[in-house]
């Protein structure tokens, strides 16, 4: 990062009625460990098949949700664009990218700045994070480069956390620093707690332990905030499609009773392991890769609206899907 990008880096939250208003730690009051979903889905972004078309997403990946607005960001990855769906729109809209100016080469995950009014993406192709104004999208800001960068998550104290795929380890940007320090990983591609292996998406709790999608490891890792190694909380050794098992995790939240929300690419689902129990339980999903209304092919990103209806970015179909929160 140069001089001139750190002058201008802001990793921003606030908080509103005693709620965290950043996307890690918001989290519906709806949902408690006995809440199901309905298990058919209904299409709320593309689904028209692979293509550029306002109406149509190539293989998305990333997915927030600013819900005050009733607006979809999403990471459409294959064309390179981060685009904005209205709840009920039939087609989107180009924040950014989607052009010959190579804005933005296969963004694979984006958060919501609600203080700036922004949006944070990985630009994974780049090698970079940015920073986009939703008030001018013309206004961009490289703030973390020479990175090859999929997840990202930000703490109630302003910093942000990256994932490196590449490098097998999570760095922290502390508001307005330059270099960022690591803080999971690190030691080379391995299977021992202090090591991970292609580590996508990420999470950070108010704690700020991180949870780590630690993908070729088929696990979900914990890090303790000043720990040197990690605690696997969710997956076994091991691939497989058992539910004590991962295939290639991707996106991993956590809610407010600590129990964890894990989209399961390799085995077309989404998982929920409760805190300190296993092994998991399917949320949706688990039908086989396919395009019916409950079943998901190579699902990645997932969210939850503040009514505790749940979103996943179902990659291989080029769609989002929406499972409404069924009655407890």
């Amino acid at each position: 990062m140069t001089d001139t990008e750190e002058s201008t880096m802001e990793l921003t939250m606030t908080t509103e009625d005693d709620t965290i208003i950043g996307e890690q730690l918001q989290f519906s009051m709806n949902i408690t460990n006995d809440t199901v979903w309905i298990q058919n889905g209904s299409t709320v972004a593309g689904g028209n098949g692979r293509g550029s078309q306002l109406n149509r997403l190539s293989s998305p990946h990333g997915i927030t949700i600013n819900d005050d607005a009733q607006v979809i960001y999403i990471a459409d990855s294959g064309n390179d664009r981060v685009v904005k769906w209205k709840y009920g729109a039939k087609s989107g809209e180009v924040v950014v990218g989607g052009n010959h100016l190579n804005e933005l080469n296969f963004p694979v995950d984006v958060l919501f700045d609600r203080k700036n009014n922004s949006l944070i993406i990985c630009d994974q192709g780049n090698r970079r994070v940015v920073r986009v104004s939703l008030r001018n999208p013309a206004y961009q800001q490289i703030i973390i480069s020479d990175m090859h960068c999929y997840g990202l998550a930000m703490d109630n104290s302003e910093s942000l956390y990256v994932s490196d795929c590449e490098k097998h380890e999570i760095k922290q940007w502390r508001k307005g620093e330059i270099d960022g320090t690591v803080v999971a990983g690190g030691n080379g591609i391995g299977t021992r707690p202090s090591q991970l292996n292609f580590p996508t998406y990420i999470f950070i709790d108010e704690d700020y332990s991180l949870y780590v999608s630690d993908s070729n490891n088929s696990r979900i890792i914990k890090w303790l905030k000043g720990i040197r190694q990690g605690t696997t909380v969710a997956g076994i050794q091991g691939q497989g499609s058992y539910l004590v098992n991962f295939l290639h995790p991707r996106k991993v939240i956590l809610d407010r009773m600590g129990n964890l929300y894990i989209a399961d690419s390799g085995n077309h689902r989404i998982m929920r392991w409760l805190k300190n129990q296993k092994p998991g339980s399917i949320v949706v999903g688990g039908n086989g890769n396919g395009q019916q209304s409950n079943q998901l092919h190579d699902p990645v990103g997932i969210a939850f609206d503040q009514q505790g209806n749940l979103y996943v970015t179902d990659s291989a179909n080029h769609r989002v899907q929406k499972f409404n929160i069924g009655v407890n």
